[in-house]
């Protein structure tokens, strides 16, 4: 019999504790594989995502597209897109359907970054340890994941409602 990790007031929103579920992940580790939706309702796994072991991998995780501060961080992340080494694959991570990623990516001028819903299977959230369980959507997390599958940035903000360090994030997937 397996058991979920229920990690309680791992995160807070609006100060309000909130518990994460899935396995915490942190920088060594080895990604999980995972299998997600692209915008174009194709399958996009962690090989997908390394290109095969050839590029790094940046997940850009947001609760849902349609909020504040998850449309501030993805036109923040689309706006500083060129400032990524160019073997590094960028994608936005959320449960919001493809298609609402895909709307939003246009109203929103940012078609330049790469969608990918976990709406499907809802399993990339537990693998990762960001799914929060009094909400049923993903903590705001970045993880950057290189070409032999290692994390070598995993960061959950501890405050869903806060932008994340890009800075520090750019700066990993350089490293």
């Amino acid at each position: 019999m397996s058991t979920t990790e229920e990690r309680a007031a791992a995160i807070t929103m609006h100060g309000n504790p909130l518990t994460l579920v899935g396995t915490h992940l942190e920088v060594g580790d080895t990604a999980p594989p995972f299998t997600l939706t692209t915008s174009d309702l194709k399958p996009l796994t962690l090989d997908d995502a390394t290109e095969n072991g050839t590029k790094k991998a940046l997940l850009i995780v947001v609760p849902s597209l349609d909020t504040g501060t998850c449309s501030l961080e993805t036109q923040t992340f689309s706006k500083r897109l060129s400032e990524l080494p160019a073997d590094v694959n960028a994608y936005i991570v959320s449960l919001d359907l493809p298609f609402a990623q895909s709307r939003w990516a246009a109203a929103n001028d940012a078609p330049n970054l790469k969608y990918a819903s976990d709406y499907q299977s809802h399993a990339f959230g537990n693998a990762y340890g960001v799914r929060i369980k009094e909400l049923g959507v993903l903590a705001r997390a970045n993880f950057v994941i290189s070409p032999d599958k290692k994390i070598t940035y995993a960061g959950i903000v501890p405050e869903v409602s806060d932008e994340p360090p890009y800075d520090e994030i750019f700066a990993a997937t350089k490293a």
